[in-house]
C-alpha cells in the first residue's frame, strides 16, 4: 500500500542529481539575540537572485545557491533586518545568527510573526498566526490572557456560546480539531467548562491555526490543526515572568542549564475561587473544592552543532465537588531529537504520550467507604514521529515521514458500592492502532508560481482484547446487537486504510497580490461523543470500530490575497467547500454514558459546509487590529433524522463579524478593545404537547431537527494596559491590566429550553439561560524580572 509513496519520495530525491551541479548550500540557525529562542517562520532572502527560504518550526534553514558572492537579508517582524555578505566558492557554508528586536515597537506592533509580505508570497492560506504580544493586549475574561477565547476572533473560527469547550472551525465539531502541545495531542484544551484554556500564556512562544490547505505531515483530524509551541526557555540569563489576577494567579521562571547550550522553563498557574470563599461556605457546601492548577514544563539541550534535543510535559487538572467530587485534567510529555544529517536534510523525532481522565466519586475523602459510587474514563495516546525535510535546492523542498499511534481508551467503567457489595457497570476498555507515511514537495516553478502537493496514507486496526457488536439497519431508533463476537488481545476486529492527496497553489497577481487555491482529503478515526448542547468533560471519546465508520472530509478552498499601501494593510477573500462522510449524529433520547451498547443509539450521515472569509488587518503603527467577517453554512443530512432531509448542524452560524482593535498611546499606556458578532446558533424545540394527569409534556410532532436558532450574540469588551515607570526591585519590569468585559451589559442567551411552569404544570414555558448577564470588570498585575 505504501509502494506509491516510496516511489514518489525516489523521484523527488532524484531532482537533486540534476540540480546539484556548481551549487553551494547555506544552512544555520536563527535565534533571538536576547534569549537564544528559535525564530519560527524567520525569512532569509538573496535579493540579487530573488530566491529566499523560510525558518522551520526549530529556526533551521537552509538556502542552496550556484557559487559566488551573495548578501543575505535576515528578516523577521518585530526585529531588525540583519544583513549578511557570503561567499560561495569551495564549500557549504555553516551560518548561525542571532536577531536582535526592534526599539521602535509603536511602529512593528503586529498581529503575525513574519515578514511583511509571507501572507502573499507564502504558500500557505487557510493559515492564521497570533503573535502572543498581540493576545496579552487583547481584552480578556477575567484579565486573563487565553489562547484559545483570543484565536475566536479569527475567520471561519466560532463557539456554540459563552463558556463553551473548544472552538469549531469552518462548521466542524471540536473532536475535528486536533489541538497539538509541542506536538502531542490535548484532547480537552479547557478550564472551568471552557472558560479558559490549558496553554500558559508565560509558556507559550507560537500559535498556529491551519484551517484548510493542510500539509501532508498532519492527519486524524477534519477541520483544523492547532498547533502551540512551547518557549524553549531562556538560554542566555534567568528571567521569571508571572501575574496576580483576579481568578488566578502564575509564574514562569526560565534559566539557562549552560548557556547557549540549554536552557530550562518551568511555569505554573492555580486559581483561587475555593480559597477567597471558603470563609463563606458552611452546611452543606463547607469544604467544597473549585478550582483548576496545571504546570508547564520544557528542556533543551545542543549536544552539538548537529543534535539537539528536547523534553516537555503537561499536566493540569480541574477539581470541582462537596460531597461528590469530581475532577478531569490532561497529561503530555514530548520528547524531540533535531538532527542535521547534512545542510541540506534535516530530522525531528518526537515521541509523546498523551492522557486524558476524568473522574466522579461520591466521597473523595474517604477511599474504601461502605456506600459509594466511582466513574472513571480516559483515553491515552502513544506514538512516536519522525518527520524529514530535504532542501533539495532553492526551488524544491521535500517533507517525508511517518507515524504510528497506540490508543487505549476507558469510555466509562463505574462501580456501585452498597453495603460493601460492589456492582461494575459501563463500557470494556478499546483499543487501536493508527499509523501513517507521508511525502509532500514545495515546488516553485519560475517566479510566480508556487505549489505544494503532496500524499499520506493512513492505516487504522481496531483490535482486541473486545467485543464485536452486529446491529441492523439504521432506522432513527435505538437498535440492539444482533450478534456478539469475542476477540483476544491483538485480535483485528476492524481495519480501514484511507490515501489523503493534498495540493496547494500560490500564483503572484504582482508585487502584492497572489492567488491561492487548495484541495486536501482529511480522515479522523477518533470521534467524541456528545449529544448535549455544548461539549463537556464527562463526554465519550470512543474510536472507530466495525460499526462507526472514519469521518472524512474532502475540502476545497480559493482565495484573493492582496498587501495595501505598502504592506500596511492586509487583506484576503477566502471561499472554501467541504464535503463530510460518517458524520455521527444520535438518536431521540439517546443514552450515551456508561452504556455498553451505546453504538445502537448512533446514527451517521453526510455533511456539507460552504462559505466566505473575509480578513483585513493592519499590520503596523500606534493603531493596530483586524477586522474579519464570515458568512457560512454547515448542514447535516442524517437517514431516521429530520425526515431526511437537510437541517443545519449544531454548530450553524450565519454571520459572524469580529473586530479587534490595539492602540498604543505611549511606550507604557495602551488600550484595546474587541467586537463580536454572531447570528444564534440552530436548536430543536417541541412543537406540541400531551397533557397528562395535569403535566405538560412537549413533543417534536413532525421529528423536526434545528428548525429554530437562538437570539444573535454579540459583545464588546475594553482593556487598557500601564506600565510602571519604576523598575521592581531596581531590575524587573511591572504592568496593570484593567479590563471590562461584556461593556453593554448584554444578557446573552447560551440557550433556550422549555419547562413546565411552576404555578401552572399543564402550561410550558421558553427559558433563556445565560452563563454571564452583566459586566465583568478585573484587573491583573503582571510583572517580569
Amino acid at each position: 500500500m505504501y509502494k506509491p509513496l516510496l516511489a514518489l519520495l525516489v523521484v523527488l530525491l532524484s531532482m537533486q542529481a540534476v540540480f546539484a551541479q556548481e551549487k553551494l548550500t547555506i544552512s544555520g540557525y536563527v535565534k533571538d539575540a536576547k534569549n537564544g529562542e528559535a525564530l519560527l517562520g524567520a525569512t532569509v532572502f538573496v535579493a540579487s537572485l530573488g530566491e529566499g527560504v523560510s525558518t522551520n518550526d526549530y529556526g533551521f534553514y537552509s538556502l542552496t545557491l550556484p557559487k559566488g558572492t551573495y548578501e543575505l537579508s535576515f528578516s523577521y517582524i518585530s526585529y531588525l533586518e540583519e544583513k549578511r555578505q557570503v561567499k560561495l566558492d569551495q564549500a557549504n557554508v555553516k551560518l548561525d545568527l542571532e536577531m536582535k528586536e526592534s526599539t521602535l515597537t509603536l511602529e512593528t506592533v503586529t498581529v503575525s510573526s513574519e515578514r511583511v509580505d509571507e501572507n502573499v508570497r507564502s504558500i500557505e492560506m487557510s493559515v492564521n498566526k497570533v503573535d502572543m504580544r498581540t493576545i496579552q493586549k487583547m481584552p480578556a475574561l477575567l484579565g486573563e490572557v487565553d489562547v484559545i477565547r483570543s484565536i475566536q476572533f479569527l475567520p471561519g473560527v466560532t463557539t456554540v456560546g459563552e463558556g463553551a469547550t473548544g472552538f469549531n472551525v469552518r462548521g466542524g465539531n471540536i473532536d475535528q480539531n486536533l489541538v497539538l502541545l509541542d506536538e502531542a495531542p490535548v484532547f480537552n484544551s479547557s478550564h472551568l467548562f471552557g472558560f479558559f484554556s490549558v496553554f500558559n500564556p508565560d509558556a507559550v512562544k507560537d500559535v498556529k491555526l491551519i484551517k484548510g490547505g493542510i500539509p501532508a505531515e498532519y492527519g486524524g483530524r477534519l477541520s483544523s490543526i492547532l498547533d502551540v509551541r512551547m518557549k524553549e526557555g531562556n538560554s542566555k540569563k534567568f528571567s521569571a515572568t508571572g501575574g496576580i489576577g483576579t481568578i488566578f494567579s502564575r509564574l514562569a521562571i526560565e534559566t539557562p542549564i549552560i548557556k547557549d547550550k540549554g536552557s530550562f522553563i518551568v511555569a505554573g498557574r492555580r486559581s483561587y475561587i475555593d480559597v477567597l470563599a471558603k470563609p463563606f461556605l458552611n452546611g452543606d457546601l463547607k469544604g467544597s473544592r473549585f478550582y483548576f492548577y496545571d504546570l508547564t514544563a520544557k528542556a533543551n539541550y545542543r549536544i552539538n552543532d548537529k543534535n539537539t534535543v528536547f523534553l516537555s510535559g503537561y499536566f493540569g487538572r480541574d477539581v470541582f465537588g462537596a460531597d461528590f467530587g469530581f475532577d478531569w485534567g490532561n497529561t503530555t510529555a514530548s520528547a524531540r531529537w533535531n538532527h542535521v544529517f547534512s545542510d541540506k536534510l534535516f530530522l525531528n523525532t518526537t515521541a509523546f504520550f498523551s492522557n486524558y481522565d476524568y473522574r466522579l466519586q461520591s466521597d473523595l475523602k474517604e477511599p474504601n467507604p461502605q456506600d459509594a459510587f466511582r466513574w472513571n474514563s480516559n483515553i491515552k495516546t502513544y506514538s512516536v514521529k519522525p518527520d524529514f525535510t530535504y532542501y533539495v535546492n532553492s526551488r524544491n523542498k521535500v517533507s517525508f515521514g511517518g507515524q504510528m499511534i497506540y490508543y487505549t481508551f476507558q469510555p466509562g467503567k463505574a462501580e456501585a458500592i452498597s453495603g460493601g457489595e460492589t456492582r461494575t457497570i459501563g463500557q470494556d476498555s478499546k483499543y487501536a492502532i493508527e499509523s501513517a507515511l507521508y511525502i509532500s514537495n514545495e515546488q516553485k516553478v519560475g517566479k510566480k508560481l508556487t505549489l505544494q502537493y503532496g500524499l499520506r496514507y493512513s492505516l487504522y486496526d481496531y483490535i482486541g482484547p473486545g467485543k464485536g457488536y452486529t446491529y441492523g439497519p439504521q432506522t432513527g431508533e435505538r437498535r440492539e446487537p444482533t450478534s456478539t463476537t469475542t476477540y483476544q488481545k491483538g485480535d483485528r476486529i476492524a481495519q480501514y486504510g484511507n490515501w489523503e492527496p493534498r495540493f496547494s497553489a500560490n500564483l503572484g497577481l504582482g508585487e502584492s497580490s497572489s492567488l491561492k487555491l487548495s484541495y486536501n482529503r482529511m480522515a479522523q478515526y477518533l470521534h467524541l461523543l456528545s449529544n448535549t448542547a455544548a461539549a463537556s468533560p464527562l463526554d465519550v471519546w470512543t474510536p472507530t470500530s466495525n460499526n462507526i465508520k472514519p469521518q472524512l472530509s474532502d475540502q476545497i478552498a480559493l482565495g484573493i490575497f492582496k498587501n495595501l499601501n505598502d504592506n500596511l494593510f492586509e487583506t484576503s477573500l477566502e471561499v472554501y467547500y467541504k464535503s463530510l462522510q460518517n458524520q455521527v449524529d444520535y438518536i431521540p433520547n439517546s443514552d450515551l454514558l456508561l452504556n455498553p451498547q451505546l453504538e445502537g443509539d448512533l446514527l451517521y450521515g453526510g455533511g456539507r459546509a460552504y462559505g466566505a472569509e473575509f480578513f483585513i488587518k493592519k499590520t503596523k503603527g500606534k493603531l493596530n487590529g483586524w477586522v474579519s467577517y464570515t458568512l457560512s453554512r454547515t448542514e447535516r443530512q442524517v437517514e431516521g433524522l429530520n425526515n431526511g432531509d437537510w437541517f443545519p448542524s449544531r454548530f450553524d452560524k450565519t454571520h459572524v463579524l469580529n473586530v479587534v482593535g490595539i492602540y498604543d498611546v505611549s511606550q507604557r499606556l495602551s488600550f484595546s478593545v474587541n467586537f463580536t458578532y454572531g447570528t444564534g446558533t440552530p436548536a430543536t424545540y417541541p412543537t406540541s404537547k400531551f397533557v397528562w394527569q395535569g403535566f405538560a409534556l412537549p413533543h417534536n410532532f413532525y421529528d423536526e431537527r434545528n428548525g429554530y436558532r437562538i437570539p444573535d450574540y454579540h459583545r464588546v469588551d475594553l482593556a487598557a494596559t500601564l506600565k510602571q515607570k519604576k523598575k521592581i526591585f531596581g531590575k524587573g519590569e511591572g504592568e496593570w491590566v484593567f479590563s471590562i468585559y461584556n461593556v453593554y451589559n448584554r444578557r446573552n442567551a447560551f440557550s433556550v429550553y422549555v419547562r413546565q411552569n411552576e404555578d401552572n404544570p399543564s402550561q410550558t414555558e421558553a427559558v433563556r439561560y445565560s452563563v454571564f448577564g452583566s459586566i465583568i470588570p478585573a484587573v491583573t498585575y503582571n510583572f517580569k524580572f
